[in-house]
């Protein structure tokens, strides 16, 4: 397999820089650039020197047009408008575009689904192996156990999360509802408060905490009367996340267009 160019979108965010440093470290990678936002501090500024790397000879631009031309991979935890935005360019590119950009609706997931006709796009909640296991841990259990099992999910972030419920603990909702043979759309419940009445059987409900510096942390819960199932996943180290995306865009260098997710890359 030929070098993978890749591209880091948000290059002077936590997140970007996390992505500089594992691109750099991996084998049969290259940081090519990064875009950040006009009026940036970061744009013109040394990649590699942002990342804590030395300098690298490779400047942060804003213009995400002319970078993606120029390389093979995009690694994507912006914002769901600026996502929209790059889906649109790689798919005009052919290139990979790995998105680990979470609080996406419907009309993103539309457009995202339609950039994938060109473009080779793998999209999850969550990056991490250990998070990819416990979905498809998740889904078995909940096809196992019947209704008497209430199922809750629980998540906690860092104080600066702007998404709620986090995109991981969505996709941990999904495949409960998938083993359940039910819609989380319909079924599932995101607040409670004052006078909420007995919980509804079959719902599946969601609770977010937010605070420090925590990196994620998600529980799902199957309570029943007597018994108390729990599955944890605990991130200490966002270096996880990034390790999954430059795995993702390694999987995806040269495999054609359409969309995957990280079970796909795992082979889960």
């Amino acid at each position: 397999m030929s070098e993978c160019r890749i591209a880091v979108m948000g290059a002077a965010g936590r997140m970007g820089r996390e992505l500089v440093r594992t691109v750099t470290a991996a084998e049969g990678c290259r940081v090519v650039g990064g875009i950040e936002q006009a009026g940036s501090k970061a744009v013109g500024q040394d990649i590699g020197l942002l990342a804590g790397l030395g300098e690298m000879g490779v400047k942060i631009t804003s213009d995400p047009l002319e970078l993606i031309a120029r390389c093979d991979a995009i690694l994507d935890f912006t914002v769901p408008a600026a996502t929209i935005e790059f889906a649109g360019l790689a798919a005009n590119a052919r290139i990979v575009h790995v998105i680990g950009t979470t609080g996406l609706e419907e009309k993103h997931e539309a457009a995202i689904k339609a950039a994938a006709r060109h473009a080779t796009i793998i999209k999850s909640g969550n990056m991490s192996l250990g998070v990819n296991l416990l979905v498809a841990l998740t889904r078995k259990v909940a096809e196992a156990l019947d209704e008497d099992f209430d199922i809750e999910v629980l998540e906690m972030h860092h104080r600066h999360k702007v998404d709620a419920p986090s995109g991981t603990a969505l996709m941990l909702g999904e495949a409960a509802a998938k083993g359940r043979k039910i819609a989380l759309k319909e079924r599932s419940v995101r607040v409670r408060d004052g006078q909420t009445g007995a919980r509804r059987r079959g719902d599946i409900g969601f609770a977010t905490l937010r605070g420090g510096n925590v990196v994620g942390e998600h529980t799902v819960l199957f309570a029943a009367d007597g018994e108390l199932i729990e599955l944890t996943h605990r991130a200490t180290d966002r270096g996880i996340f990034a390790r999954g995306a430059v795995k993702a865009a390694q999987w995806g260098h040269g495999k054609g267009p359409g969309l995957f997710a990280m079970s796909d890359v795992l082979g889960l």
